[in-house]
């Protein structure tokens, strides 16, 4: 399976993210740069803990234990809240991402506890964020995703509910996520 693990905004910052891409994409569309780009459904809006890619599914149970270990650490702890930041940024040059702050203490414990799961972690710093859109291949230089950069986010923020697990099922058509576990966080 190809796994990841995520948490997910509340309703309410999902509404207001779908508001800003709204108006960035017919601003994109009027300059003549939507064309390369790739826009994300909002129902598919999260923020990444950890990638694992591809987990054995003899590997799953142990993985899910892990996790439900991760979040049971959290609960009686502090609220974990996430707080998008003031405006939209180019991750790689060519992903159109709201960065989302908070949640560095999650994604590390996430990656500590999952560390022997699936790929070898990342070693870059967390970097928190929700993808909004995708340079098409050929707008390899990202100039859609560019022009879509500095926009500015709603000041918003949302008490983190639950830890998942994630399996993605890519096609032509796009990634599919199906949640394969929820472990609650916090009090």
């Amino acid at each position: 399976m190809r796994l990841f693990v995520a948490v997910w905004p509340t309703d309410e910052v999902v509404r207001a993210v779908v508001a800003v891409a709204s108006e960035l994409r017919a601003r994109a569309d009027a300059e003549g740069s939507g064309a390369g780009v790739r826009w994300t459904r909002p129902d598919q809006w999260h923020v990444t803990m950890r990638f694992l890619g591809s987990v054995h599914d003899d590997e799953v149970d142990s993985l899910r234990a892990s996790l439900a270990a991760v979040a049971a650490r959290s609960a009686g702890g502090a609220v974990i809240e996430a707080v998008l930041e003031d405006a939209t940024s180019a991750f790689c040059r060519s992903v159109l991402v709201v960065p989302v702050a908070g949640l560095g203490e999650l994604a590390a414990a996430v990656v500590a506890a999952t560390a022997g799961f699936g790929e070898a972690p990342e070693e870059r710093p967390f970097s928190g964020h929700l993808t909004l859109a995708r340079a098409r291949p050929r707008d390899r230089r990202g100039r859609g995703v560019r022009a879509c950069t500095g926009a500015p986010v709603p000041a918003m923020r949302w008490t983190v509910g639950e830890l998942t697990l994630v399996r993605s099922v890519t096609s032509a058509a796009g990634a599919t996520h199906e949640i394969v576990g929820r472990w609650p966080l916090g009090s």
